[in-house]
């Protein structure tokens, strides 16, 4: 039987749940707060999110009837687990590139190899582009395709994917801008990269003063 579109809360959670089992193990299963500050975190997430307290719950209720997650026992506080492999009926690498396509947005295939190093070690970008064709490709009697290609955004050389568990995808969505998690997480790393190169200089200057030399790209 065809699972039936998720609401944007529902899949944040369900995808939270995904996430924090691979990334913080030891605080798995999550409480209700815990999960609900995962929804809400300004880090890796695209679009970000406030999910009240009664919204997680009213979508875990929900999720619960779908076979999605469960409440764990044996706890004084209710935690919860998901159970996307077995529920939506996927193996571990495409469960792990839909739970990042949910939480981050749509992304090419290099960009879903580099944001999954926490979740899981795929071998190279064509082993991702391999699962990402297969939940494509998937036939009508296991409920149908999970992603779908969008049309390459302005500037893009790769294509990006997105997931269909929120129900149908205009191909041509999302042509305008690549996400905004992929872009503040480059973002990032040039100003990293900007304050490696301005400390590697300033260490060049002191050396060369040290020994008495002239700076690199100055003459005498």
């Amino acid at each position: 039987m065809p699972l039936r579109p998720l609401s944007p809360i529902e899949s944040r959670v369900l995808a939270t749940l995904m996430e924090k089992a691979r990334t913080v193990p030891d605080s798995y299963p999550l409480t209700l707060n815990s999960l609900v500050s995962g929804c809400n975190q300004k880090t890796s997430r695209d679009p970000l999110m406030n999910v009240t307290d009664a919204q997680a719950q009213e979508a875990l209720d929900s999720l619960k009837l779908l076979s999605l997650v469960f409440e764990s026992s044996g706890s004084r506080v209710a935690r919860w687990e998901h159970n996307f492999q077995r529920g939506v009926g996927v193996p571990e690498q495409s469960a792990v590139l839909l739970g990042l396509l949910i939480l981050r947005g749509p992304q090419t295939a290099g960009e879903l190899r580099i944001n999954s190093e926490r979740w899981y070690r795929f071998a190279d970008i064509s082993s991702v582009e391999a699962f990402l064709e297969e939940l494509q490709d998937r036939a009508e009697e296991k409920g149908g395709p999970l992603v779908v290609k969008l049309a390459r955004a302005p500037g893009m050389r790769e294509q990006r994917w997105a997931h269909l568990l929120c129900g149908p995808v205009d191909p041509g969505e999302h042509q305008s801008e690549p996400s905004t998690a992929v872009s503040g997480h480059l973002e990032a790393r040039i100003e990293t990269l900007e304050k490696q190169v301005a400390q590697l200089g300033a260490t060049v200057r002191d050396l060369c003063e040290q020994l008495g030399m002239s700076q690199p790209g100055h003459s005498e």
